[in-house]
């Protein structure tokens, strides 16, 4: 009996970084931080496709106390939409034992009296 459960999913992410591997990495972090908001267990996130929607390249001048030491930086922007082979159990499928017990953390107290 497997308790494990594979779809494909589309899902959009956004990425930003100081070079255009940076942003990319960034973004596609972004996709199982998105996949583990909607999932209880993922097993495996696997890219199939990736498309890229929008890709920015700024550039801006940037001064050293507003005047001194002129340079420019460049920031790029990419969002992608991604179709991921997802991989996760399924929690309700899998039969739990229940068991009761005492509590680990309490204190037993000894009898304060005696009894004859």
């Amino acid at each position: 009996m497997s308790n494990q459960q594979t779809h494909h999913k589309k899902v959009i992410v956004t990425g930003k970084g100081d070079s255009k591997q940076h942003a990319f990495a960034s973004a596609l972090n972004e996709i199982q931080k998105q996949l583990m908001q909607q999932t209880e267990v993922l097993l495996r996130v696997e890219p199939l496709e990736v498309e890229v929607l929008k890709a920015v390249e700024q550039t801006y001048t940037e001064h050293f106390l507003f005047f001194f030491f002129p340079r420019k930086k460049i920031s790029y922007q990419v969002e992608l939409a991604v179709t991921v082979a997802i991989t996760q159990l399924d929690l309700a499928a899998i039969p739990f034992t229940k068991l009761q017990t005492e509590d680990p953390e309490g204190i037993r107290l000894p009898f304060t009296t005696k009894k004859i």
